[in-house]
């Protein structure tokens, strides 16, 4: 190491804007410290830089309650002394999706343009573990860095040094992405808070500086050292001027500097002598004993990432899309755009690494709940207006062929894939305005004496299809006109149900309920009294309300599936720690009550249910080892030995069409301080495994590196995990079910975490979270998907990406209408391809549609539109117009996708 270096002291917080305090009392930290910044970059030149955390939301949330100091504020940041962006939230790695992160990244963009510069940082601080398709998101952003305090050795937990067995070999590296994508990555490896609060008296300088500067040095490839001033909630440090002048007195071989990332990025690749590792992939500090990853955030409050699974599925995947439909289609229906910021923001608030990892304290886990409603309200309103407009544009004419008194009927499929599945839709058989002069007393007679008999649903063909009909009775509802006076009514409400077949990939396809008579013979799924049965698979279900599946196909048949397991866990909201010695509890050896819940032509259902004992906490020990903060691993606590009951009431279900069987599971913990799991053995001989994560479905091993101590070895999934051999596989999908373990069982089981209960929060003191026990009812829902390799994984990747994605319906009038009854306004082909989104640009006017190349080779996709739009063009993920694209002539365009590529193609309009 030269004797010449330049310390490169960069001030900053760290903000979590809810943690160990409510959002409000962290709130109004952040304004004192804001005012106190803006004060000393007033009065004191010499204070040239501050780094807001990389996010914008920093600024929403000052001026909230500053609103006249924008234009100080403002004058700082075009001034370059305050540099903001590029995130609107530091959000967590892999508990928000993609295009949760997409969106992220432009809305950070597109707020930190309106007062200046946009910060090209990838700022990951305090990330708990990182995706490997970051360095391919950096790049599409502009961004040619990544600045990261987890994942990669050479720390451990708490910054001390590892046994030197590095990932890599200093704190700078290069760090490449599966589709080749690199960029420069720096580890804080002596964390973000390396050069907080510098001393100005000489005698203490001189001892910080010595010490600190050896630390440096020991991970630096160059004499270009990073110190950051500041951490989390970290005020200001106003004497920082002084301290530098200090620093260089004692220093002369040192060149003190109060830098900001730009200066020293720039001063790093000027400098570089050393040959720097090459990190791939993910980083999720596979090379560390394990016991302080927190991975066990991914399970921590289940019923949040359940809520956020459906919020980011009704944007990215129902809203959005339809939206554009609806846009593109209709003249003067309006995108909105500004709807969209609004619910994104919403729900974004909610997806820092504290918030979504659930390992906070109780009050902001409330206030998520409210938080994830409202997106989702604005969501549903979006939907409810796009689905309306497209129904009105619809040919339903020839329904009147088909028998009378049709009501067309309209199922939207909003994913990238033709779609088979069960819907549902509540209609009305009919409905009396109070405005048409009718009493309450006599509509609801009128209502209520309707006949609603003799009526069968008919597809465009007019042929019948088998529907469940329920009578819901009378009902009172209300329209609410863009031009009048709310409109309340009666009506005559009826649930249908029936199997949606081949409905076009972002299109739709209509039915009609007429007045006409049953015409199809009726037929079952059950072959026997505990058997399903369709053409791709088998389900038999045994005494203790395990099953058997069967793959037609392969002819591998999975034995054992959705045995629940159970355990003690005395560890917190981080990390999950099982009692020494505990053995678990399972449901193997349960007798379970089974029933048929449902058998029609479209679908067979089945009710297992298990009456369960398990103990009601962890035994006294617990509570006193908390209190004395005991580390986690080195607790001696045990489980109660009382026991409460636990009910499990599990629906399985198989559909005609479907290639898989769903899984729903309810139960009411009353228990705390466990973990419950539903376990799926594969007997597959694999030693690695498939998981979907930020687009890309990773492979990951089975048994972890030689460092890892920790018995249990959880990872993060997104939609699902697959364990495959030749010839067979294995996916289990999930609703907002993030945590799974492959076990070292000779089965090669799927463990998906169903709930886990613990009661405090962890990590640096003593913070009772008692709603963290998770105590109530619960529902989730998982399905399974066989294959049989060979290409036909990508089959069952896509049914799991579609159970991900609510149906839409809408009930419609007859008339004429610009589309056919089937309809869809883009044909894709792509092997291999993961359809990701459909949206607007807001500042083009463009459509934009977006895949993902799952595969490590080469692949292509063909676009095909009914739509007048022609000119297409390669974009980006902040959608900026790139090369365009030569259209063919069918009006369509193939367009190479490389290796694990994300692709983005845009059509003017």
């Amino acid at each position: 190491m030269s004797t010449k270096r330049t310390a490169h002291i960069i001030s900053h917080t760290h903000w979590d804007r809810e943690w160990y305090l409510p959002y409000e009392k962290h709130h109004v930290r952040l304004v004192k410290l804001v005012d106190t910044l803006l004060d000393k970059m007033d009065q004191d030149a010499n204070y040239r830089s501050f780094f807001l955390d990389g996010q914008t939301i920093i600024l929403e949330d000052y001026l909230q309650v500053r609103p006249e100091q924008k234009d100080r504020l403002s004058k700082f940041i075009r001034d370059g002394r305050i540099l903001i962006g590029p995130w609107y939230i530091l959000q967590d790695a892999f508990l928000t999706s993609g295009e949760a992160n997409v969106r992220n990244m432009q809305i950070g963009h597109q707020d930190a343009k309106a007062y200046g510069d946009v910060s090209k940082i990838g700022y990951f601080p305090d990330t708990f573990g990182l995706v490997g398709q970051t360095p391919q998101l950096m790049q599409q952003s502009g961004i040619t860095n990544a600045l990261f305090g987890r994942g990669v050795k050479p720390t451990g937990f708490n910054n001390t040094v590892s046994d030197g067995d590095f990932e890599s070999s200093f704190s700078e590296l290069i760090w490449e992405g599966p589709d080749g994508s690199q960029v420069l990555g720096i580890l804080f490896a002596n964390w973000y808070s390396n050069g907080n609060e510098i001393p100005v008296d000489k005698e203490e300088a001189q001892a910080y500086w010595e010490r600190k500067l050896a630390d440096a040095e020991k991970y630096a490839s160059t004499g270009e050292l990073l110190f950051m001033n500041g951490c989390d909630h970290q005020p200001v440090q106003l004497d920082l001027p002084e301290a530098i002048q200090a620093a260089s007195e004692l220093f002369p071989d040192t060149t003190f500097v109060h830098s900001n990332f730009n200066d020293y990025l720039a001063a790093v690749q000027r400098s570089g002598k050393q040959e720097l590792s090459t990190v791939k992939g993910e980083l999720r500090s596979q090379r560390t004993d394990g016991w302080s990853t927190l991975v066990n955030t991914a399970s921590a409050r289940v019923y949040l990432k359940q809520m956020n699974q459906l919020g980011q599925a009704m944007l990215e995947k129902v809203a959005e899309p339809l939206a554009a439909f609806a846009h593109v289609l209709k003249v003067g229906e309006k995108y909105p755009h500004h709807l969209f910021t609004y619910a994104w923001k919403t729900l974004m608030q909610n997806h820092p690494h504290d918030s979504i990892c659930g390992c906070s304290v109780d009050e902001v886990h409330r206030e998520m709940v409210t938080r994830f409603d409202k997106s989702r309200h604005v969501a549903e309103a979006i939907v409810d207006d796009s689905k309306q407009a497209i129904a009105d544009m619809i040919d339903t004419s020839d329904f009147t062929l088909a028998g009378e008194g049709a009501l067309p009927v309209v199922v939207f499929n909003t994913s990238g894939w033709e779609r088979s599945g069960v819907v549902s839709i509540e209609i009305d058989a009919l409905r009396l305005y109070f405005r048409d002069g009718y009493t309450l007393e006599e509509a609801s007679a009128f209502v209520k004496a309707a006949d609603i008999t003799g009526r069968v649903l008919v597809d465009a063909t007019s042929q019948p299809l088998p529907c469940t009909v329920e009578d819901l009775g009378l009902q009172f509802g209300y329209d609410l006109p863009d031009d009048k006076f709310r409109q309340p009514y009666m009506c005559r409400k009826v649930r249908l149900t029936f199997e949606a077949g081949n409905v076009p990939a972002l299109g739709l396809k209509t039915y009609a309920w007429v007045k006409r008579e049953a015409e199809w013979a009726d037929s079952s799924l059950f072959a026997g009294e505990r058997a399903m049965e369709n053409a791709a698979i088998k389900i038999e279900i045994t005494d203790n309300g395990s099953f058997t599946l069967t793959d037609k196909k392969s002819g591998r048949t999975y034995r054992d599936l959705g045995v629940y397991e159970n355990t003690g866990d005395i560890g917190n909201e981080y990390m999950f720690r099982q009692p020494d010695g505990e053995k678990p509890l399972t449901t193997s050896g349960l007798q379970a009550q089974i029933r048929v819940l449902q058998d029609t032509a479209y679908q067979a259902s089945v009710e297992i249910v298990h009456d369960w004992e398990i103990p009601a906490s962890g035994d006294d020990m617990l509570e006193i080892e908390q209190r004395d903060l005991v580390y986690y691993p080195h607790r001696q606590a045990q489980r109660s030995t009382r026991m409460i009951p636990m009910r499990i009431r599990t629906v399985v279900s198989l559909s005609r069409a479907g290639q898989g069987v769903e899984i729903e599971s309810s139960f009411n913990n009353q228990a705390k301080d466990h973990r419950l799991r539903m376990l799926f053995p594969t007997d597959l001989t694999a030693q690695t495994h498939h998981v979907d994560s930020m687009f890309e479905v990773v492979q990951r091993d089975n048994t972890p590196a030689a460092e890892w101590e920790n018995p249990s070895n959880t990872q993060h999934q997104q939609a699902f995990v697959d364990v495959s051999e030749a010839g067979a596989g294995l996916v289990v999908a999930n609703l907002g079910l993030n945590e799974y373990e492959v076990l070292r069982d000779g089965r090669n089981t799927i463990a998906v975490t169903l709930l886990r209960a613990v009661g405090e929060l962890g990590d640096w003191g003593l913070f009772p979270t008692p709603e963290a026990q998770c105590l109530g009812e619960h529902t989730v829902r998982l399905a399974i998907f066989p294959h049989t390799g060979d290409g036909a994984q990508y089959e069952a990747y896509t049914a799991a990406y579609q159970f991900q994605i609510p149906w839409t319906l809408a009930q419609t009038g007859i008339h004429y209408g610009r589309i056919a009854a089937t309809y869809a306004p883009f044909q894709w082909q792509g092997e291999g391809l993961a359809f990701s989104s459909m949206k607007m640009n807001e500042a083009s006017g463009d459509l934009l549609l977006r895949w993902y190349n799952l595969r490590s080779q080469h692949a292509e996709v063909k676009v095909r539109t009914q739509l007048p739009q022609r000119n297409f063009y390669k974009s980006t993920i902040l959608e900026t117009q790139g090369e365009r694209l030569a259209v063919e002539a069918d009006d369509g365009l193939t367009l190479p996708v490389g290796p694990c590529e994300i692709v983005t193609i845009g059509i003017q309009r």
